[in-house]
């Protein structure tokens, strides 16, 4: 098959506002294993929601926006589910942000030919296929908005809204995560930022420019989300996968420590992901785990060992007909951070 013949079956985003799911959920309730976890997680979710202080954080890793979960989380912040976003690099450049670029995900087979696929310059996500070509383009868009910028160190929450407002004048699709959430005062961290297509076109900037350039400060990331940590008061963690963006996130309460202020842990806690504990590691520990560090209570804290794209939609489903968010405010943190 060439190239064309493989990239022919757009990946299509799930909407969770077009089925409700309340009627799967209230039967999880009553079931076992992690049906009963999942509707635990959409009662605690809804918990978060209804505590009018409480700032929801999503932390997101792994590959669930190119495989059909963007729109998701793009209507969980348009409808106040979420006030804080922090992800991997890949999760918000080479997925949304390239999408938001007018190009696509395709279906795909993990049995494919590897090396055909490489001759073809098509990258494979499982059994998702993108255009390398594409997103080597996505690569020199970053560039191009880094030639844009004055030279300084930037956290990737500012660089990021600067994306967000550069996709306002220029998105083929205006529906994406970055653009929602720069419209809607929601920051966004990718505490490994280079880790993605941003990093190839911020070397590839730094090259060209060794002497002044922009660049991305991590460290003022750690900051930018503790103070929100800081003056919230009260946070609820929703985090698909683990890894850096979980760890970052629960980090917040014992760097607050660090500097002075007393803050409580984060009061709700769901995780979904199919990380093990047996072996130590859990994508960065399990929640009770956590508690021992001072970073999560154990109240309102439920792990939700499936798949993501499997249970998100109903949990967000859920949520978004039982409309409990009609009564939220955008918290809108990007404004306390631009200060």
């Amino acid at each position: 098959m060439n190239k064309k013949e493989l990239l022919k079956e757009e990946i299509k985003h799930i909407d969770i506002k077009a089925f409700d799911s309340t009627a799967i959920i209230n039967s999880m309730r009553d079931m076992s294993f992690t049906s009963r976890d999942t509707a635990n997680a959409a009662d605690i979710y809804s918990r978060m929601l209804n505590e009018k202080d409480c700032s929801v954080i999503l932390t997101l890793a792994g590959s669930t926006s190119a495989g059909g979960c963007m729109q998701v989380y793009v209507d969980m912040v348009k409808s106040k589910m979420i006030d804080v976003v922090v992800a991997t690099g890949a999760s918000i450049v080479d997925m949304d942000f390239f999408e938001a670029l007018g190009y696509k995900h395709y279906k795909g087979s993990p049995y494919a030919d590897d090396t055909k696929l490489r001759d073809l310059y098509i990258d494979r996500i499982y059994d998702t296929y993108i255009d390398e070509e594409e997103l080597q383009a996505c690569d020199m868009t970053i560039k191009e908005i880094t030639e844009s910028l004055e030279r300084r160190p930037y956290s990737s929450r500012e660089f990021i809204r600067e994306m967000g407002k550069w996709l306002v004048k220029n998105s083929k699709k205006k529906d994406s995560l970055i653009q929602v959430c720069y419209e809607n005062n929601v920051p966004i961290f990718c505490p490994a930022f280079t880790d993605s297509s941003a990093g190839f076109g911020l070397v590839k900037h730094q090259w060209e420019n060794p002497k002044e350039h922009v660049s991305i400060d991590s460290v003022k990331d750690f900051l930018e989300l503790t103070k929100i940590k800081m003056e919230a008061k009260a946070t609820g963690l929703f985090m698909i996968g683990g890894g850096v963006p979980k760890n970052f996130t629960q980090d917040t309460v014992i760097c607050a420590e660090i500097l002075g202020k007393e803050v409580e842990m984060h009061k709700y806690a769901i995780q979904i992901t199919v990380a093990d504990s047996r072996d130590g590691a859990c994508s960065s520990s399990t929640l009770k785990e956590a508690s021992s560090w001072g970073k999560v209570d154990t109240v309102y804290e439920q792990m939700v060992y499936a798949e993501a794209t499997s249970v998100l939609p109903l949990i967000a489903s859920y949520l978004y007909h039982k409309g409990d968010w009609k009564k939220r405010d955008f918290k809108e943190w990007t404004k306390m951070l631009d200060k």
